[in-house]
């Protein structure tokens, strides 16, 4: 029980710091979403043990064990655009999957470059 009331309390804590970011980013008129900016700015507070990662280990990881339940109301909305994705639905499809790809390909080589250099200034 101590475990879930910590939980609640970090996935509160985590929606406030989001909304402190995204009013932040439309105060300051940055071209970046506030969401992205508390990722970055989190990050650097994780990084810079400002934040301690147990203060809000537990309710990430809720957060992220529930990211399917996230993306429902996206997948139901798309279903307001039927028109656009009958018309042009095989371009976003090509689209989608050759940006994946490329994700995919860009993240590979640079986690084997790092991989070799680790390589070299250990051995």
């Amino acid at each position: 029980m101590k475990k879930w009331g910590l939980g609640i309390l970090q996935v509160a804590l985590l929606m406030a710091f989001s909304l402190l970011m995204d009013q932040l980013a439309r105060a300051l008129h940055l071209p970046i979403p506030g969401s992205i900016l508390g990722m970055i700015v989190l990050f650097i507070l994780l990084q810079t043990h400002v934040v301690k990662l147990r203060w809000i280990e537990i309710g990430a990881a809720w957060l992220l064990g529930e990211l399917l339940l996230f993306f429902i109301p996206s997948a139901v909305g798309i279903m307001n655009y039927m028109p656009m994705l009958e018309q042009d639905g095989l371009q976003i499809l090509f689209i989608v999957l050759l940006s994946t790809f490329l994700v995919m390909a860009c993240t590979g080589l640079v986690a084997t470059r790092i991989a070799k250099r680790k390589e070299r200034h250990t051995g």
